[in-house]
């Protein structure tokens, strides 16, 4: 049996994640935004072991999340599937003065892996959408560039991608993996998707808790249990260290 940590399970694909898990009796921790998504989450998985709170587009809430998560560990597998989409039709900074699908998408993640004991199992979440992402150094939170939503969704995306990659290649004692879901119908993937929850928690649950050898390779891009190439930028090493650099600078907190 694994404990298993799901950022982002109140709703959608997180919370599809943890039925499919806990339906195969392993130990669930769930993670949301706010109390009243904590009383959504435990309401539709009641068989968790308890659910954590936190707004990942604060950094002080993000590290207080970490800590209450670290109190359930340590875990077997942590997915980081929390995430907002690329709806907004201008730039908004939050709190911390960091541009809001920035800070949620890949800061937010960044934070928590920082912060808490790598599992032996991590599984980061991208979209399909990653390889129309831009590597923009200069700009990753589009303070000079004219705004857009959906490509700074996309960017961000790539974001992700990089980081699961960069935690794979310094982590060889993990299996590190990034999963594009597809196009869910859920909250964020809208009416128009074409794929059902279960299939966008499938390949999830399969990374997180099975031993077949396809599983337990580390170090890729993953859609529906087949390895694909990700956007060339994800395997530039330099480019990943820019990441890190830049995510490291804005937290103040250091990869390690």
């Amino acid at each position: 049996m694994a404990r298993i940590l799901i950022t982002g399970s109140s709703q959608g694909i997180g919370a599809e994640c943890a039925r499919q898990l806990l339906d195969l009796g392993h130990e669930v921790v769930l993670h949301a935004r706010d109390g009243r998504r904590a009383q959504a989450a435990i309401a539709s998985n009641p068989g968790a072991l308890a659910v954590v709170t936190g707004d990942l587009s604060s950094i002080e809430e993000t590290r207080a999340l970490a800590s209450a998560a670290n109190e359930h560990g340590p875990y077997d597998v942590i997915i980081h599937n929390a995430g907002i989409g690329g709806g907004a039709t201008s730039r908004t900074e939050t709190a911390d003065g960091l541009e809001e699908i920035f800070q949620v998408n890949v800061v937010g993640p960044y934070l928590l892996t920082a912060l808490m004991p790598i599992a032996p199992r991590m599984i980061y979440l991208t979209s399909g959408l990653e390889a129309d992402g831009t590597w923009v150094p200069a700009d990753l939170q589009w303070s000079t560039r004219d705004w857009n939503g959906m490509q700074a969704y996309s960017d961000s995306k790539l974001h992700d991608s990089m980081l699961a990659f960069e935690i794979a290649s310094r982590h060889p004692e993990a299996i590190v993996n990034v999963v594009d879901p597809g196009w869910i119908k859920t909250a964020l993937g809208g009416e128009d998707a074409w794929d059902e929850v279960e299939d966008g928690a499938e390949t999830q649950v399969w990374l997180a808790v099975f031993d077949d050898p396809a599983a337990t390779v580390s170090g890729r891009y993953v859609k529906r249990r087949e390895t694909l190439n990700p956007n060339p930028i994800v395997e530039d090493a330099d480019a990943r260290a820019g990441l890190v650099a830049e995510l490291e600078r804005v937290t103040g907190v250091s990869l390690g």
